[in-house]
């Protein structure tokens, strides 16, 4: 039976998954949970999925469609599948949870 509780200190150790600059640690139907803690700069692209990031931890700031907010830990993100989005200034200990869902495209 597979494990439905994803610890952070397992997904601090998953290996990156391969050309990703994240760690898939589980899929269901459309949906996959990743963790990623970029190195200095987030070099990331636009996504085919709509997405939401839990801040596991640190701090720093989001942009996403030409906005830019202050998070922190333990915060919730919104990016819409096809936004330009990055993160910013982080402070050396970030880290979140990504869960992508829904279509292609996004859901709306």
């Amino acid at each position: 039976m597979p494990s439905f509780v994803f610890s952070l200190a397992a997904a601090r150790t998953s290996p990156l998954s391969p050309d990703r600059a994240s760690a898939l640690l589980f899929e269901y139907g459309s949906m996959s949970l990743r963790y990623y803690a970029p190195d200095k700069v987030d070099r990331q692209t636009p996504h085919d999925q709509d997405e939401i990031y839990v801040v596991a931890s640190g701090s720093g700031t989001f942009e996403c469609a030409g906005e830019k907010e202050s998070f922190a830990t333990g915060d919730a993100l919104f990016a819409p599948a096809g936004a330009d989005h990055r993160f910013l200034d982080f402070t050396d200990d970030f880290a979140v949870w990504v869960i992508f869902y829904g279509p292609t495209g996004g859901e709306a």
